[in-house]
């Protein structure tokens, strides 16, 4: 996949089918838009594309972004797993907010052949959203292009949305995140140095620097799975189940929230490392011991249980 740094820099001359849209999250729902638009692409000959914004249009359009769900870069392998073959990063700014749908087409079909537009059919563009699919069908009729409609993935009676992952994964309701991402709800984070706390008490824990506004399930202990050293978020060339507390430390009286990683049967140095890490299950949430000792003892039980959920075999010599 090639990523182009706007709709301007797609590649003249080409033959392009076009899905518009955020796409943080790579949700279910997203995957079936996109597998309609290779299929599309497949069919008319031509090349799948995907049109994104950064930043989240919310910013411009209400002040802030929402919690985003995707990393960027996970965001972006996922869009190229699903089988596009370029992806536009277009800036979401107040000149775009004003662009009428009309001039929104025109860019796409400059110097390129534009084949066909995948939509949903709540999807719009341009100004005050006037790029609805019937009114790109007009378009479309005039121009040479089609306007291919997908209809919406449904999970319980109700469509999948990134509003309702967030709400989901807010709640803590982590299997229903699941059923609507298609996935295991995650994030991903820089291991940076912290108080050194955790290797003291002899339960080393991998610090996350995560990014601002990403969206996470309620404070308490996880059981967990750590991937890292690929060249991308999925790229899974180290996988490790572990155990980790997202919240503050009240036994140390320290309240800055932090999301710290204990990985079970690794002891890798992972200061710099990109680690995502994936939440499986709630365990417990989190409370003030009375002791340093009294916390080391629940975390060897919190790590027991993370076994448990996870089905990890407990460290020990392999057998021939």
């Amino acid at each position: 996949m090639q990523v182009h740094p706007g709709i301007d820099a797609l590649p003249q001359g080409a033959r392009l089918a076009i899905t518009v849209g955020v796409f943080d999250g790579m949700h279910r729902g997203h995957l079936r838009l996109l597998a309609a638009t290779v299929e599309t692409a497949r069919r008319l000959a031509a090349e799948p594309t995907v049109v994104t914004f950064d930043p989240h249009p919310d910013l411009v359009l209400r002040g802030a972004p929402p919690p985003l769900l995707c990393d960027p870069g996970e965001r972006l392998a996922l869009i190229a797993r699903a089988g596009v073959t370029h992806i536009a990063v277009e800036p979401f700014t107040p000149e775009l907010r004003a662009e009428s749908a009309d001039r929104f087409v025109e860019r796409l079909r400059a110097t390129r052949t534009l084949v066909a537009l995948v939509m949903t059919p709540e999807s719009a563009f341009g100004h005050d959203r006037q790029g609805t699919p019937a009114y790109l069908a007009g378009l479309g009729a005039a121009a040479g292009f089609e306007v291919v409609v997908v209809p919406q993935l449904q999970v319980g009676g109700e469509p999948i949305s990134m509003t309702r992952i967030r709400l989901a994964l807010a709640a803590g309701r982590l299997s229903l995140a699941a059923r609507l991402l298609g996935r295991t709800p995650d994030v991903v984070g820089t291991v940076v140095r912290g108080a050194g706390r955790g290797r003291l008490l002899g339960r080393p824990t991998a610090n996350l620097d995560l990014d601002d506004g990403v969206a996470l399930p309620p404070d308490g202990v996880y059981a967990v799975r750590a991937s890292w050293g690929g060249a991308d978020p999925l790229d899974e060339v180290r996988r490790v189940d572990g155990v980790a507390s997202l919240g503050t430390r009240p036994t140390f009286d320290e309240t800055d929230r932090l999301l710290e990683v204990h990985l079970l049967d690794a002891r890798e140095d992972l200061y710099g490392v990109r680690l995502r890490v994936e939440f499986v299950r709630r365990q417990r949430g989190i409370r003030r011991f009375a002791s340093a000792a009294a916390l080391v003892a629940q975390m060897d039980r919190d790590a027991a249980r993370a076994r448990q959920l996870l089905g990890t075999r407990p460290a020990g010599p392999v057998e021939p």
